[in-house]
């Protein structure tokens, strides 16, 4: 998954060069330039647009009770859709698009779905005990060695400290004032 990921930061920015060059040359420099601008105009009045209409359905959803999970997902979809459109480029335009578009987005959530569930069933089967998802540093956690020092759990250094209650002041005295009998408050430092 990492490999697949470096790679995909190293190919689609050569890709979108190589299209931009190629596009440039059929129509021209400052044509394909105004293109990319009109691509980010639109594509920012589509996220505006979608984005106050997730809102609205995401806001009904919790209203009547249900979970919002469509619309949290479009919401989602909303969000990439428009970061891919600010990023220069044909390719990133056309999936950003996608992402962005009413009738497109349900196809686009149903992948992210269907890819997010294979990911989920291929992290639970590398995971031998089954229950969680496994540690976000690989196989040890940088914590193992706080927890695990030799002692038995829920055993570690102990604290001794005094809790110190300031009383609300009497009437016609100001508040840590001593006179009329009444003991000084005592700091933590006072023995």
């Amino acid at each position: 998954m990492r490999f697949l990921l470096v790679l995909t930061f190293l190919v689609v920015p050569v890709l979108e060069v190589l299209v931009l060059i190629q596009v440039g040359q059929v129509i021209g420099g400052w044509t394909t330039l105004a293109l990319l601008l009109a691509g980010g105009l639109l594509g920012s009045w589509i996220v505006r647009r979608e984005g106050r209409r997730a809102w609205r359905n995401l806001q009904s959803a919790l209203q009547s009770g249900r979970m919002p999970d469509r619309e949290l997902a479009g919401g989602g979809l909303i969000l990439v859709g428009g970061t891919l459109l600010l990023i220069p480029g044909f390719l990133s335009d056309v999936l950003g698009i996608l992402c962005l578009l009413p009738f497109t987005r349900p196809m686009v959530r149903r992948l992210g779905a269907w890819f997010f569930a294979r990911r989920v069933r291929t992290i639970m089967a590398r995971n031998t005990a089954g229950a969680g998802l496994g540690s976000p540093f690989g196989d040890g956690s940088p914590f193992d060695v706080l927890r695990d020092a030799g002692r038995p759990p829920g055993s570690g250094p102990v604290l001794h400290g005094e809790v110190i209650r300031d009383e609300p002041a009497a009437p016609g005295r100001a508040p840590g004032d001593a006179s009329e009998g009444a003991a000084a408050p005592r700091s933590l430092t006072d023995r």
